[in-house]
């Protein structure tokens, strides 16, 4: 996951591998730029009311369990689950200047190539093309541009119109 910030993206990636049964199985990169974020990252502790606001859209998406049977409460804190930390490697990566570390089956990008030039988009474009196994899966964010990705035209574009 690129661009993971503080990591809740990843967690809740974490949690839907989990109740598929295949999170032992899996071994999740989050990457980001900034080393402070990816600290509050590995800790995997955030506000208790934050958390739980979460409680219901996790219900709606189809959560299995309740939210909080993945946390432990300490205070106004809670603590997400070491079992979901487990299969998580967390890295900082910069896209601008970094080359690929790994071949990847699946790569989210979600909320990082709008901050970037036409120019640069297509650099981490052709990065993520690289760094991609055969008929691997990439996640881009609706705001992201799809015609600079290599082969853009035999894209196929889940869920976009």
């Amino acid at each position: 996951m690129v661009g993971c910030a503080t990591g809740e993206e990843v967690y809740s990636l974490a949690i839907l591998l989990e109740e598929e049964g295949v999170l032992r199985n899996a071994r999740i990169y989050a990457t980001d730029l900034n080393e402070d974020t990816l600290a509050v990252a590995r800790m995997g502790a955030y506000p208790l009311d934050r958390m739980r606001s979460y409680e219901e859209p996790y219900r709606r998406a189809g959560g299995r369990l309740a939210l909080s049977d993945y946390y432990t409460v300490s205070g106004r804190s809670a603590r997400l689950s070491r079992s979901l930390q487990s299969n998580v490697t967390w890295s900082r990566h910069n896209l601008v200047t970094d080359a690929s570390f790994n071949e990847f089956h699946l790569i989210i990008c979600a909320n990082v190539l709008i901050y970037f030039r036409p120019t640069l988009q297509e650099r981490a474009h052709r990065l993520f093309y690289d760094s991609l196994v055969r008929s691997g899966y990439l996640a881009l964010g609706k705001a992201s541009r799809w015609s600079s990705l290599p082969g853009a035209a035999a894209i196929n574009r889940c869920g976009m119109a």
